[in-house]
């Protein structure tokens, strides 16, 4: 189930909605100004809100079987005074969230009674589609304000994902002078059918993984961005699948080199006939496959049984 990307108004219920993500190039170099290509994914999140009373917002949280995995409510006085009573909870997160909010459009405090919200998820929730960014897109369109000032004010990161709950086709994202820079782009090669996405059965710490990036990366800087966006042109242009898997292969080495990690087909796919990705943050979340055959058997036989096609996967 998926909702189209805005909203809808249903008398006093109004659902928002934003698309989750994968970024296919340009991972952690995009916090520096690197090109990064980036696909919207056919599942995502809605946020539903009606009005209440009592200046505080009822919150729950569903996921993609509809079952609730945050409950709570949350005080309009909370909310204005970033009040986290308990410091690194789900609740204290979006305390901080709406805050940030708040700064930027109080109006939807100040002017309000009260509010009933549902947030659904239509991944599940440990895939790393987006569940943050998907959130942080839909409170911005709820509150009429800037996802992308709502994101650098509370999580931070490059925003490539906020672009992506944004629009509905592939992008070509970079920062410049910390501000995103969004190009839509074409990316329907003939080879697609060859393409596969391969959960990894963990979820990975984007900070941290982040952090790690921090640590390593040296002063050869700008030459690893240049290198990065000849790789993500040459990606973004193959012709054939043997030009797509060599730039591939180009960009896992050159984050290799960087991270001070081995590739994910090194560590566990060495065996396999083709190539293998790792998308957003190393080690977790999903990994891109191309494939002359389809990669199924060999994937299962690994203990990897979500495997989804391009067209399965992408909007």
């Amino acid at each position: 189930m998926s909702f189209p990307s805005g909203l809808k108004n249903n008398r006093m219920k109004t659902t928002f909605y934003s698309n989750g993500k994968l970024l296919i190039t340009g991972e952690y170099l995009v916090l520096d100004g690197a090109k990064a290509f980036a696909l919207p994914t056919k599942t995502g999140q809605n946020l539903v809100v009606e009005n209440s009373s009592d200046k505080e917002i009822k919150w729950k949280s569903f996921d993609c079987d509809n079952e609730i995995w945050f409950e709570d409510t949350v005080q309009f006085s909370e909310i204005i005074n970033n009040i986290q009573p308990d410091a690194n909870t789900v609740k204290a997160t979006l305390i901080n969230i709406l805050h940030e909010a708040y700064l930027l459009n109080p109006s939807f405090i100040n002017n309000a009674k009260g509010y009933n919200v549902s947030t659904h998820l239509t991944f599940p929730k440990n895939w790393g589609l987006g569940t943050s960014s998907t959130l942080l897109n839909n409170i911005a369109q709820w509150t009429q304000i800037d996802a992308f000032t709502l994101l650098k004010n509370s999580f931070g990161g490059s925003g490539y994902d906020i672009a992506c709950a944004q629009y509905n086709t592939p992008i070509m994202y970079r920062l410049e002078e910390k501000k995103p820079v969004v190009e839509v782009v074409t990316f329907n090669p003939n080879f697609i059918d060859n393409i596969y996405f391969v959960y990894l059965n963990k979820k990975q710490n984007s900070k941290n993984a982040i952090k790690a990036y921090y640590n390593n990366k040296n002063e050869k800087l700008s030459e690893s961005i240049i290198i990065n966006n000849k790789i993500t042109d040459a990606l973004l242009n193959a012709k054939t699948d043997s030009e797509f898997a060599i730039a591939i292969k180009n960009h896992e080495t050159q984050l290799s080199n960087i991270l001070k990690m081995k590739t994910i087909k090194e560590i566990s796919f060495s065996d396999f006939d083709g190539e293998v990705k790792s998308l957003g943050a190393w080690g977790g979340d999903f990994v891109m496959v191309i494939s002359k055959e389809n990669p199924k058997e060999y994937f299962e036989s690994k203990g990897y049984n979500t495997i989804l096609s391009y067209k399965e996967m992408i909007l």
